[in-house]
């Protein structure tokens, strides 16, 4: 068995100030409490929480004035991929198409993933793709193998910055996986890919792997805001 290690108290201070902030009890462009006052309602010393509120302003979350109050960013303009990163783990806090405008990235770069993976690893990918015949009928098991899928084809391809994109999303990308995929029309429209996508590395096809995916992403994409409609 794995253990967790324990949360350090800068930890615990920088998750639960987050969480204020996305619960908009710090709303955006506020200022925070003087620095006693806020280490007294979240629970820690002042050097504990000046450690959390470096952390937050590193990522894009506050800005550090000095001689002046802590002023919480409006992150969606302001902030960085380490914002991204913190909303993905609370998809709740988002906009209200923050998975769809997710989907819109996916759709802009799986293409080209895909096509550098294709010309690296040709071999992994029709390995990977094979097991889809294997794969259970459930929701969970489709995301779990999605997910496999494109983290191989981001960690083939040639520009690093698609595997640092998409390894900042894996609890999301599972968590509305199962959401996603628990449409069977959802499911057989991703057997199909798999399969188109096999073909086209079978046949060392660049230019229609390319296809498969940009279509795929779109028609995933229409099928995620008709079910989001009807949900």
């Amino acid at each position: 068995m794995t253990w967790d290690s324990p949360q350090k108290p800068a930890e615990i201070a920088e998750s639960r100030l987050l969480q204020a902030i996305l619960d908009g009890e710090f709303p955006i462009n506020s200022n925070l409490p003087g620095e006693r006052a806020l280490a007294a309602q979240i629970g820690v010393t002042r050097p504990t929480l000046r450690e959390a509120l470096q952390r937050l302003a590193r990522d894009g979350w506050l800005e550090i004035r000095h001689g002046k109050p802590t002023r919480v960013r409006d992150y969606w303009r302001e902030g960085s991929l380490a914002v991204l990163a913190g909303l993905a783990r609370s998809p709740n806090h988002g906009t209200p198409d923050f998975i769809a405008h997710l989907l819109e990235i996916r759709l802009l770069l799986a293409p080209t993933y895909t096509r550098q993976a294709m010309a690296r690893a040709r071999d992994a990918i029709i390995a990977q793709l094979k097991r889809a015949d294997e794969l259970d009928d459930d929701p969970a098991s489709f995301a779990r193998f999605d997910w496999d899928l494109h983290h191989l084809l981001t960690q083939q391809a040639h520009n690093p910055v698609f595997r640092l994109l998409l390894n900042s999303f894996e609890s999301l990308y599972l968590l509305v996986g199962e959401r996603y995929f628990s449409y069977e029309e959802c499911r057989r429209h991703s057997q199909n890919f798999y399969a188109g996508l096999l073909s086209c590395a079978e046949n060392n096809d660049l230019d229609g792997a390319e296809r498969v995916a940009r279509e795929t992403m779109q028609e995933s994409l229409a099928l995620w805001r008709r079910l989001e409609e009807l949900s």
